[in-house]
């Protein structure tokens, strides 16, 4: 509880308040608990008061002098029930302060410096900094383990290895900042904003990296094992030597954030390498147009390599042709056995053949419904492919090429892969200026 004397005096002004701190600086203002909200205490001088619990919604505390305050569990910190804090404390002095669990949603600490004189660490474990201002704050050395900064905008803030453990950083924007050496281990940074943020030498183990933005970051010697990243924003991202390997565990770098996970977990997960080993023997693409009539000749092809034990792979050429679907299909065909295209009545397909054919060393099966002609660049692409595209195979109905689909397509296509295996195995032909000597 307050003291009532000390909230006596803070009523008559901050002037009247400050001039009574001057001349008792031994004393520590007891606030516990106080119902200060929404008044204007703009350049109060808190310093080591106790505002434990305090109700601080809409208070006026910029450029205030709050060092050695405690300030835990301010507006209801913690609470799920919470509202939004909404207290100013733009510029204000919170050096050594101790913000555990306390409710600074929304609030401005814009300039704020939580430094202060020879600060080693500003106390805000599991505090509520939801949609915060903290643009340019001084939280050097900060401990914001465990923090709420959803939505939180920390533009040029200085973070100077800061404890961001297990912190929620949802959405937060942190342009600028230096998080080198910074601890970020379980951290959630799904769709943060880190664009030009230097994070050499940082923890990123088992942080959260969902759509987040990392455009021009540098991402220098971090460790990273058991982080989850997908569909970043890398343009103009540095990335060297991160670290996938687990404390303890023999160091395997890699260059590339998205894919040391997958590094990782081939290196050291027996099914998955077991799963890339059985889509290289087994894996069997298979194009075409998705319509109606077409559909179910694919789905028969598709049905009868499953029942001879491969893994069949579709792709419905009837989507757009565009930059992602050409990248889908390059990939998906070099994963692939073989790959059996039906080009009858073909609209898209020769854009993704294009892409392929010529590119690809895999065994290539197209065939077609007789009284169909193949499009016009098809003969130029399989001139160009004659090692590896076997000839076209007319079919009249989708029963008689099931009965014949081992003879005719599978076993073809698997010789001419034994074939290019061996091609592909075969020692560099080399010549010797003697030769012409």
């Amino acid at each position: 509880m307050a003291d009532q004397s000390h909230l006596n005096i803070l009523q008559q002004g901050v002037g009247a308040w400050n001039r009574w701190r001057a001349r008792n600086l031994s004393v520590e203002p007891d606030l516990s608990g106080a119902n200060l909200s929404g008044t204007n205490l703009s350049e109060v001088d808190f310093t080591n008061a106790n505002l434990s619990g305090a109700n601080l919604y809409g208070a006026n505390l910029s450029h205030g002098f709050l060092t050695y305050a405690n300030l835990s569990y301010i507006n209801e910190g913690g609470l799920p029930e919470a509202k939004p804090s909404g207290v100013n404390l733009s510029g204000a002095n919170l050096g050594w302060a101790n913000l555990g669990w306390a409710n600074l949603s929304e609030a401005d600490l814009t300039e704020a410096n939580l430094l202060g004189a020879n600060l080693l660490q500003t106390q805000l474990i599991r505090a509520d900094l939801t949609r915060a201002k903290l643009m340019r704050a001084n939280l050097t050395y900060a401990n914001l383990s465990g923090a709420e900064l959803v939505l939180a905008d920390l533009e040029e803030a200085q973070l100077l290895r800061p404890d961001l453990t297990d912190a929620n950083l949802f959405g937060a924007t942190l342009t600028g900042v230096d998080l080198s050496g910074a601890n970020l281990s379980g951290a959630n940074l799904s769709k943060a904003i880190l664009s030009d943020v230097n994070l050499s030498g940082a923890y990123l183990t088992r942080s959260i990296l969902v759509q987040t933005n990392l455009e021009r970051a540098t991402l220098e010697g971090c460790r990273i094992y058991g982080i989850a990243a997908w569909s970043l924003k890398l343009e103009g991202t540095k990335q060297q030597n991160l670290n996938v390997s687990d404390e303890g565990e023999p160091a395997i770098l890699v260059d590339n954030l998205e894919v040391a996970q997958f590094v990782y977990l081939l290196l050291n997960n027996e099914k998955i390498r077991d799963v890339l080993n059985t889509i290289g023997e087994k894996g069997v693409l298979i194009l075409g147009r998705f319509t109606e009539e077409r559909k179910a000749v694919l789905d028969a092809i598709r049905n009868r390599l499953r029942e001879l034990g491969f893994v069949p792979m579709m792709f419905d050429f009837e989507r757009p042709s565009q930059q992602d679907f050409d990248e889908t299909i390059k990939t998906l065909a070099g994963l692939s056995r073989f790959i059996i295209a039906d080009i009858t009545n073909p609209k898209s397909s020769p854009l993704e053949l294009q892409a392929i054919m010529p590119n690809y060393m895999v065994p290539f099966v197209p065939i077609i419904q007789e009284d169909e002609e193949p499009f016009a660049m098809f003969q130029g692409l399989q001139h160009k492919s004659r090692e590896w595209v076997l000839d076209v195979l007319e079919y009249d109905s989708a029963a008689n090429l099931l009965e014949v689909l081992d003879e005719a397509v599978v076993r073809p296509a698997l010789d001419k892969s034994d074939q290019l295996i061996l091609k592909k195995a075969e020692a560099i032909r080399t010549r010797h200026i003697r030769d012409y000597q």
